[in-house]
C-alpha cells in the first residue's frame, strides 16, 4: 500500500513525495484564502469559493477568519452555521469532521497528526492520524487543543486554553489540562450569558428554551 492510502486509512506512514505534492497544492490555495480581499462584495465572494476549494465539505453561512492553516483541506468537513475566528490550525492528516452550528474561538488548534512515543520509529520518519469529530452546537474557547483522536460531543463547552486528550460527552462544560468535565450544561444555563449575568428582556426575546 503507498503512503498516501496508509494515510487515509490511519495506518503508520511516511510523508514522501506525493504526500508533500498534496500539501504544496492545498498551501497555494491557502496563501491565497489568507492574502486575499475579504472586505469588497467581490472579495467575500472569492473568500466563500476558496473556502470550499480547500476544505472537502463546507455547508451553508460557513466563516473562517484568516489567517487559516491546514495540511490537505480535503479531510476536513464542517457542518451549517460554521464560525471560526483568527488563527485556526487543522492538521488534517486524518478526516476531521465538524458539525452544525459549531463556534470556535481565536488560536484553537486540532491535531489530527502525531508521531510515535519512540524515537526510533520517529526518526524513521513514521507518523500517523486519527481522526477528529466535533458535533453539533459546540462552542471551544480561544488557544484550546485538541488531540488526535478525540470527539467532542453536541451541545458541548470546552474553555479556553483546555488541552482535550479524551472524548467529552454531550451537553457538557469540560476544561483543564488535561480537559474534563466540569458540569452538565442544563436548560437553567439559559437564563445567563455570563456567569451570574442574567439577559435582559429585549435579548431573552431572540431565543427560545
Amino acid at each position: 500500500m503507498d503512503n498516501f492510502s496508509r494515510k487515509q486509512n490511519g495506518e503508520p506512514y511516511v510523508c514522501d513525495d506525493f504526500c508533500n505534492s498534496k500539501m504544496l497544492e492545498n498551501r497555494k490555495k491557502i496563501y491565497e484564502y489568507n492574502n486575499s480581499d475579504c472586505w469588497s462584495e467581490e472579495g467575500l465572494k472569492r473568500h466563500g469559493e476558496l473556502l470550499r476549494e480547500i476544505f472537502g465539505s463546507v455547508g451553508k453561512n460557513a466563516v473562517v477568519l484568516p489567517p487559516l492553516r491546514c495540511d490537505y483541506g480535503f479531510n476536513i468537513s464542517v457542518g451549517d452555521n460554521f464560525y471560526a475566528n483568527y488563527n485556526l490550525v487543522i492538521l488534517d492528516v486524518a478526516p476531521v469532521k465538524i458539525g452544525n452550528n459549531v463556534f470556535i474561538a481565536p488560536n484553537v488548534a486540532i491535531y489530527g497528526a502525531g508521531h510515535p512515543l519512540h524515537y526510533k520509529p520517529r526518526n524513521a520518519m513514521l507518523e500517523y492520524g486519527i481522526p477528529i469529530e466535533i458535533g453539533d452546537d459546540v462552542w471551544i474557547g480561544g488557544n484550546v487543543v485538541i488531540c488526535p483522536g478525540v470527539k467532542i460531543g453536541s451541545r458541548s463547552v470546552i474553555g479556553a486554553g483546555s488541552v482535550v486528550v479524551k472524548d467529552i460527552p454531550d451537553g457538557v462544560l469540560a476544561v483543564g489540562n488535561p480537559c474534563r468535565v466540569v458540569r452538565e450544561i442544563t436548560d437553567e444555563d439559559a437564563e445567563f450569558y455570563f456567569k451570574n449575568r442574567k439577559f435582559d428582556a429585549e435579548s431573552r426575546n431572540l431565543f427560545e428554551i
